[in-house]
């Protein structure tokens, strides 16, 4: 886990964290897997970032947490996965840790982050976030967590919203258009793509409050 979570300095906006979502605080989250099944193929890698509220009420990237995880007991890992995130699953030096402390440390993290805003819950943010939050409801049910910080089912997805505000839904191209540099060599790393996710969430909420006349 990397990156100050909450400075002594509390934001004066907080407060409008909680109206502007409904009593949900965005967190955006990518997850590098084994395959395409959340029931059978391990989870290998999870980055997730609290968005936060400036004085401004602009959002911004305000707290990196990013894990290696090791495979669950039996799990599946298909080749053609590997070569795409480029993950050695088993690598000493990836200093890799259990689903279950990933999830209570992730989990501690974002409860923090729910008090100093004053939300219910945190609302998952990914692009194609249906995938993300199947394999994260998978891994809660494996493991018998209790106390998941996450809305089960609602999610915000940048794939709809860079349809909305650039036309674009693949990220690379989400990215390009909206001027967020993008490194192809980067791509695929969930610390990296979760990064870019989120640059393109604070940009298109905060080009549409500032164009809207709703200054909540």
């Amino acid at each position: 886990m990397n990156k100050n979570p909450h400075p002594d300095n509390s934001t004066p906006n907080n407060s409008w964290m909680q109206s502007r979502f409904r009593g949900f605080l965005p967190v955006v989250v990518d997850l590098e897997t084994g395959g395409f099944n959340e029931k059978t193929d391990a989870i290998l890698e999870l980055a997730a970032i609290i968005i936060g509220v400036d004085k401004n009420k602009k959002l911004f990237a305000e707290h990196t947490i990013h894990f290696h995880v090791e495979p669950f007991d039996n799990a599946n890992i298909e080749e053609s996965a590997l070569k795409i995130n480029n993950i050695k699953p088993y690598h000493p030096l990836r200093l890799a840790q259990s689903e279950i402390k990933v999830l209570n440390d992730l989990f501690a993290e974002i409860k923090k982050a729910l008090s100093h805003y004053g939300c219910s819950r945190a609302i998952l943010v990914g692009h194609n976030a249906f995938f993300d939050l199947k394999f994260l409801n998978e891994a809660i049910k494996r493991n018998k967590i209790k106390n998941n910080p996450f809305h089960q089912f609602s999610s915000l997805d940048t794939v709809t919203l860079g349809a909305l505000a650039y036309r674009q839904t693949v990220l690379a191209k989400i990215a390009d258009v909206a001027g967020i540099k993008w490194d192809i060599d980067s791509a695929h790393s969930a610390l990296y793509d979760t990064q870019v996710t989120a640059q393109i969430f604070c940009k298109i909420f905060n080009t549409y409050d500032l164009l809207s006349s709703d200054d909540t």
